[in-house]
């Protein structure tokens, strides 16, 4: 017998397209365009799952979905919708929906999930709550619901998360709504820079220390993990991590126990991992700077953050939250000529949101009107801006002041956040200038040779990769 399906969608074409494809592959569907004529068709007849969109003609489609699954229990709920937040996505999963699709979906890719719904005995169980935008997660683009559908599938458990993105694209927003949305939102939420600790120093700082373990621990220090017990802990660019401490990281996620640095004592922790990072880890693996073991400890649910200039069309849904930011933080309230909001989605945002936040912050400070055109933003931030990379040419100091806005390092990492953003480029450009012979680089760098060795295997720099240049 044809399984039987309840399409509760007001959009007619939608409708029809839906209708037609799930018929194509042999489904029995009954169409209804309101919340009454659904709970009518729900009281007459047995559906093995229903899919409805969230605005209805007659109301939030999915305010009630809780009731309808306690009274329909076997029932599997897709909820199609327009409303592409991660609000929406979240509030779809909380209510009990086996499935969320923003608009425009896949056919064929929503058509396979009602064929595995309704092969399933029953659909995912609901829990109440609400949440707004505050997370700061703000797009609707498609790249962004598949970030969105990926942190609503990671809320009702505990698995490894890691966040790939490059820098500025927001993985610890993603992070902490992955801690704040889910079932340890309770507990702490505590995150590591991997990039802004001394590598002599990580080991202490992720497990702690006893007194007297090296000079000048005289006290005992307890670290990340135990600071993260019943909660999160947040490894942010775990690239960046030396491997002697990769290997103890390992060691503390494949045994669930830590000991800290100069004790003799096992202690159990109970963490859920998310790391981030915006490196490719892949080559460096293959050259010996990362475990693979580690990797594939920490890669078991992947979530790709897309950079900015592959989501222009967020860039004025962004831009207006940053305003409201702006204004919440005692800056004069504007808003953005469209003509405006074009000129910025026109930009390079080479240091993606966190960029965009920081220009509009500038606008809103420097900006004489409450409406800011597009004259305005040339005026403020310069055309240079629009066009030019700000770390190539011109003036050093000033290509140092330009990534300092952009990056925003976080208070107490600005020194050696900077030192490694520059020194990449520079020993690059030396190595590029010798055609990879290293004496001759680390003279032209007036440094020792075994200093250029040492950041040579820190930032991961390959000096043959130079030779035939």
């Amino acid at each position: 017998m044809a399984k039987s399906i309840l399409l509760v969608e007001d959009d007619s074409a939608i409708a029809t397209v839906v209708t037609a494809a799930l018929q194509d592959e042999g489904f029995d569907v009954s169409r209804c365009a309101s919340i009454a004529k659904r709970d009518r068709l729900l009281a007459a007849d047995r559906f093995d799952a229903m899919l409805t969109d969230v605005v209805l003609e007659d109301g939030d489609g999915i305010e009630d979905l809780p009731t309808i699954r306690d009274s329909f229990a076997e029932m599997p709920i897709i909820v199609l919708s327009a409303q592409n937040t991660l609000d929406t996505a979240v509030r779809a999963t909380e209510t009990g929906a086996f499935e969320y699709f923003p608009k425009p979906f896949d056919l064929n890719e929503l058509v396979r999930a009602v064929s595995q719904a309704v092969g399933t005995s029953s659909a995912a169980s609901a829990d109440e709550g609400d949440m707004g935008d505050s997370l700061g997660l703000v797009g609707r683009s498609p790249a962004m619901q598949g970030v969105y559908r990926m942190i609503t599938r990671v809320l009702r458990n505990d698995l490894t998360v890691l966040i790939l993105g490059e820098s500025g694209t927001g993985k610890e927003l993603v992070a902490e709504a992955i801690h704040q949305l889910g079932r340890r939102k309770t507990g702490p939420f505590v995150p590591v820079n991997a990039a802004a600790i001394p590598s002599e120093l990580i080991e202490s700082e992720l497990f702690g220390h006893e007194r007297g373990a090296f000079t000048g621990a005289v006290s005992q220090t307890i670290g990340k993990f135990e600071q993260a017990n019943g909660g999160t802990l947040f490894l942010d660019e775990i690239g960046d991590m030396p491997f002697e401490a990769q290997t103890r990281l390992l060691r503390a996620l494949q045994s669930g126990r830590i000991r800290r640095v100069g004790g003799r004592q096992e202690i159990a922790i109970d963490v859920r991992i998310v790391a981030a990072t915006n490196r490719d880890l892949q080559p460096m693996i293959e050259a010996g700077k990362f475990r693979e073991d580690l990797y594939y400890r920490l890669n078991v649910v992947p979530i790709e953050i897309p950079p900015l200039r592959e989501r222009t069309e967020d860039v004025g849904s962004l831009a207006a939250h940053f305003l409201k930011l702006a204004a919440n933080e005692g800056l004069p309230a504007h808003q953005l000529s469209p003509e405006a909001v074009a000129l910025l989605e026109r930009m390079p945002w080479r240091g993606n949101v966190r960029e965009l936040r920081n220009t509009v912050m500038r606008l809103a400070l420097l900006a004489r009107e409450d409406i800011i055109d597009a004259n305005a933003v040339e005026e403020i931030i310069g055309k240079a801006s629009q066009e030019a990379d700000p770390v190539v040419g011109g003036d050093l100091q000033a290509s140092v002041r330009n990534w300092l806005v952009e990056n925003n390092p976080p208070s107490g990492t600005v020194y050696h956040r900077a030192q490694a953003a520059f020194e990449k480029p520079l020993i690059e450009w030396a190595l590029q200038e010798t055609r990879g012979n290293q004496l001759r680089a680390a003279s032209l760098l007036g440094i020792n040779r075994n200093t250029l060795r040492k950041k040579l295997d820190e930032l991961s720099i390959e000096p043959d990769a130079f030779t035939d240049r």
